[in-house]
């Protein structure tokens, strides 16, 4: 017994060492250095984890298993999560993975000894989402209907999903911007019951025994945030938590990724919010927030404690942390971790498609485009990058990219040893080497930009001047008012539309109304809405298996997209699909992602399937019911018979 012991001991290791990629297949790799997280102790004592140790060593070619302890490791398979054994009738009516309301029929009423606890009226799912249409409709305040979808999907996941999956144009401002910014301002208020959790500084040390009271165990996506930038609404702290129940509400809707698979989590370091400190209806920890390095040992804790309860695979997804944290982490993890920054990453992949889908516009490459971004924070600065890295794309070198994006930030122009100073490295890439230029008309006016980006929360930066000018230097000005919510949002689209003689190429983040020309013609602003990217995106990041999600998986989501637009929806304005088609261009975006994955090496789900798309496809929710009982089959009645004594 000791021998097979040792024997076992010895086999797992090495399954381990090949699980993490010390093997030939370790060549396959991008150039970007996928060196796993950090083990947990083996200690299973509360004991903060040693920020020491390593799973890997540098070179990569010592396996430290006997260092690791992981509840989960490797992928896993597609199931719901639920065993119909575990569960009574009376549970089925309380979860809402289960509740099926009046759509129970009276044979599984009565097998599961909830007959007589509803009502005698057997509905089908299309008219359970025909009420859900007729009663959110009887609420004029957005905030109501936010209560009432939060509601139904306290109780009826399926049917939640069904109806804003057949709803998006509708359901897409309720259940996230703008509506949600006002539901994070009222969370307070609002809150209801727990939807994720809240893992606060006080719990620093103890953070894997907070990832384990959360029920599922089968978590493979993340959205967390610190609420220090919510929105263009800054600092809300704990309310926060509005952001990563809407992003994974839509990973479900729009993307199919199940719903126990995904779970909201906002990290409570405090808040600098004075009236969220004074509100007696406040959430969160009642602190200044907490930064320097024990914020940074949180951080760190709580990305060890998700690879050591879910996985290496399981993607963290940042979001709406300010600024100066949101580059930091993003350089500290990606490649080490399965995480993307959405507010960096995906806006940018968002935002960089329309800009391809306009070429087809104006006649024009991306590289032969001058831009002026307002604003120089997450958004803008993931955005330029983006923009360099497609236009070196086109065989333009990267100095020669960058001298064609002009941004401002608070202070004016960015240019270099600018008396006002306020740059870091990131911006200093962009820097120009002019005198200090302090508004953004004065750039317009020396830049000529055919590209104007908003992304820094300023109602009204472009002004009518502005518009006016963009309109006499081209033909066909490209105008991207990307701030969110719809009160940020840097010009609407009829002010962008009436002040360029109506030849503007103009997208938002908020949805606004159509526009009618003067000669009748109906103008569909295009939204660029974050929620076309992230969830295919993190869709096929899951099919794969991937870990190492670099900067080209966020190129060819954007170019994926923009290939998505249609003639039709150019003629009418729009360099984006309409939002009913969001669905599949989810699967679209994720098949994409998923071929790449596998022609780079990437892929950790193997064998590659040989049709991507089904695939994917059969991995994704399906919100329609399901049997409540169990199937029931026949044994054979005749067979061979044992003669008992």
């Amino acid at each position: 017994m000791e021998y097979l012991s040792r024997k076992v001991k010895s086999v797992a290791k090495i399954d381990m060492c090949q699980l993490n990629g010390t093997t030939d297949t370790q060549n396959k790799r991008s150039e970007t250095a996928m060196s796993p997280a950090p083990p947990a102790q083996q200690n299973k004592s509360n004991a903060q984890f040693s920020a020491g140790k390593q799973s890997l060593s540098v070179s990569g070619s010592k396996c430290t298993h006997d260092e690791m302890e992981r509840d989960r490791i490797g992928l896993w398979g597609c199931g719901d999560g639920q065993s119909a054994s575990k569960v009574s009738g009376l549970d089925r009516l309380k979860h809402p993975g289960l509740n099926k309301g009046l759509a129970f029929t009276i044979e599984e009423r009565q097998a599961l000894g909830i007959h007589g606890l509803l009502p005698a009226r057997v509905k089908t799912q299309d008219e359970q989402v025909h009420l859900c249409k007729l009663s959110i409709e009887r609420y004029e305040d957005p905030l109501n209907k936010y209560i009432y979808l939060m509601g139904l999907l306290d109780r009826n996941e399926h049917l939640f999903y069904r109806f804003v999956g057949e709803n998006v144009a509708d359901m897409m401002p309720i259940v996230y911007t703008p509506t949600v910014g006002l539901a994070c301002q009222k969370y307070g208020l609002i809150y209801r019951r727990p939807r994720g959790l809240f893992i606060t500084i006080n719990d620093k040390g103890h953070v894997y025994d907070i990832l384990k009271n959360w029920p599922e165990t089968d978590v493979r996506a993340i959205v967390v945030t610190d609420g220090e930038r919510i929105l263009g609404l800054g600092d809300l702290g704990a309310c926060g938590m509005g952001i990563p129940v809407g992003k994974l509400a839509l990973y479900t809707a729009l993307a199919g990724i199940k719903p126990h698979q995904c779970l909201p989590i906002t990290l409570d370091v405090g808040t600098n919010n004075q009236t969220l400190l004074d509100d007696p209806l406040y959430i969160g920890l009642r602190q200044r927030r907490v930064r320097g390095a024990q914020y940074d040992e949180f951080i760190e804790e709580f990305m060890q404690a998700v690879v050591r309860r879910f996985g290496q695979n399981c993607l963290v997804q940042f979001e709406d942390f300010a600024n100066a944290n949101a580059f930091r982490l993003l350089e500290k993890y990606r490649g080490r971790y399965c995480t993307f920054n959405d507010d960096i990453q995906g806006t940018a992949a968002v935002a960089v498609a329309g800009l391809l889908a306009s070429l087809r516009l104006t006649g024009k490459k991306l590289s032969e485009n001058m831009f002026v971004f307002q604003g120089a924070g997450e958004a803008s600065l993931g955005i330029a990058e983006l923009c360099v890295m497609a236009m070196k794309a086109e065989g333009v070198s990267d100095a020669d990219a960058r001298s064609r994006i002009w941004m401002v930030d608070s202070k004016g122009l960015i240019v270099r040893d600018r008396p006002e100073g306020g740059l870091n490295k990131h911006k200093e890439k962009f820097a120009k080497d002019c005198p200090p230029i302090r508004t953004l008309e004065e750039v317009v006016d020396v830049a000529k930009p055919s590209v104007l980006i908003g992304a820094a929360a300023i109602h009204g930066a472009f002004t009518p001047s502005i518009l006016r000018k963009m309109a006499e230097h081209n033909p066909r000005p490209v105008v991207f008012a990307l701030s969110n919510p719809t009160s940020k949002a840097e010009c609407t689209a009829e002010e962008a539309y009436v002040n360029t003689d109506e030849r503007a190429i103009f997208a938002s983040g908020s949805p606004f109304p159509d526009y009618r020309t003067k000669d009748g013609r109906v103008l569909r602003p295009g939204q660029g809405n974050n929620s076309y990217i992230f969830p295919g995106l993190a869709l096929g990041i899951l099919c794969a298996g991937l870990v190492d999600v670099s900067e080209d998986f966020m190129l060819l989501a954007a170019q994926a997209l923009s290939e998505i637009v249609s003639q039709e929806d150019l003629d009418h304005g729009s360099v984006y699909p309409p939002l009913e088609d969001i669905q599949n261009c989810s699967v679209k975006i994720a098949k994409k992602i998923v071929e790449h994955a596998y022609s780079t090496g990437k892929a950790q789900l193997q064998p590659q399937p040989l049709d991507t798309e089904a695939f994917i496809r059969a991995q994704m929710y399906d919100a329609r019911y399901s049997a409540a009982l169990p199937p029931q089959y026949p044994w054979p009645v005749d067979g061979p018979k044992v003669d008992l004594v």
